[in-house]
This record gives C-alpha cells, structure tokens and sequence, in this order.
C-alpha cells in the first residue's frame, strides 16, 4: 500500500507577504475588501496568525501606502528639475494605474515610512536645488499630484486606450446627431479618429504646460 503524501508545509507568514497580499487583494478587488479574516483566507492562514507580524489594520495600510509609493521613481540627485519631475510625473501615473485604490489612502494616512519620506525628501530636493523657494515647491508637488490623480480617476472611470475604442465608443452617439447640431462634436471626433487620441499624448500635452508654468515661478 503507498503511504499517503504527507501535506505540502505552507510557506511561512512574513510581515512582507501579509502586504503584498494585501495591495494584491487591494488591486483585485477594492481597498474594502481588504480586511484580517480575507488577508487570512488568501495566505491561507486563520486571522489571528496575521498578528504575529501585524499589529492592525491601519499598520496594513501604511504598510500598502508603503509598497505603493516605493514603486514611483523618485528624482535623481542633480537630474535638470523639469525632466525629473516629468519622469515622476509619468511614473506616479503608471503605478497609480496599476493601483488606483491609493489615491485617496495616500492623502488619508497621517503616519509616513521610510519609502514615503524619502520620496517626498527626493521630490522636493529637486525642486529646492532648482531654485524653488519652499513655498513655490510646495505648489509645485501639490499641483504636480492633482493633474496625477485626476488623470488616474479619469482614465479608470474612462478605460479608452486607443483611438480604435474612441472611435467605437464615440460612433454610436454621432450616428445620432448632425454636423449642424453639433458641429464642435463633429470635429472633435473627427480629430480624434484621424490624429488618435490616447491617454497617454493627453497627459503629456498636459504635463509640459504645467512644468512650463512652473519654470516662471523658479528664484521668485
């Protein structure tokens, strides 16, 4: 007779898996969604084993605010200000896609850890070395992290990537109107299934306006 397998011993719990976990969980299904006893089930543990490594829920979440911003590029020291903060721009955007639950839970949490710090240390660093007086640097992040989130809500409650979905999204509305009725409209689409309209150029074009205004407020 085969003696039975013995169970597969289960990977160990860590503080790092109870977060990772928890920004996947998040990722999936909401940022309600995550609490002890579903952290539990998906690591396969009972609850009360996440204690041993986490104190609460709100260590959980500083700990996902965590993971998230070590994520986003922070500005080299030295880098020309203008292309850092485009790049931390561009790469805020791309992480906060990916987790869009953390928008609100990055303006939420009052306690910060060492990826946050240093990433707001770095980000304002850079604007300080350009000549930014603390004041006009706090407008800068401040301004810089509106058009950021704003895009991220946007482009979530919005999911068109290409022209080709515009144009499908937007056809059966035209189909319905005149030029004469809406002229504006018309060209509007017209533009975008002839040129493209993404995301992506949007946010862009959008980006270098702002930089580009920022620059007059440099040594001021």
């Amino acid at each position: 007779m085969t003696p039975p397998e013995e169970p597969r011993p289960r990977t160990p719990l860590t503080k790092g898996r109870v977060l990772d976990a928890a920004v996947a969980l998040a990722d999936r299904k909401g940022l309600g969604a995550v609490t002890m006893r579903r952290l539990g089930a998906e690591l396969g543990f009972e609850a009360m084993a996440l204690y041993k490594h986490i104190a609460n829920k709100e260590e959980i979440l500083d700990g996902m605010v965590e993971l998230v911003i070590g994520e986003i590029e922070i500005p080299a020291e030295g880098a020309d200000w203008k292309e850092a903060m485009r790049r931390r721009a561009i790469s805020a955007r791309e992480v906060l896609g990916k987790h869009s639950w953390a928008i609100g839970l990055l303006e939420a949490r009052d306690s910060s850890g060492p990826a946050v710090l240093r990433y707001l240390n770095g980000v304002l660093g850079s604007l300080r070395s350009a000549g930014f007086s603390i004041e006009n640097a706090a407008h800068a992040f401040s301004l810089l992290d509106s058009y950021v989130y704003g895009q991220v809500i946007q482009e979530t409650n919005m999911p068109l990537s290409t022209s080709e979905e515009t144009t499908e999204s937007a056809s059966p509305t035209l189909d319905h109107t005149t030029m004469s009725e809406y002229p504006h409209l018309v060209a509007m689409y017209e533009h975008a299934t002839t040129f493209g309209y993404t995301f992506d150029g949007e946010f862009e074009f959008g980006l270098d306006l702002i930089l580009e205004g920022l620059e007059r407020h440099r040594y001021t």
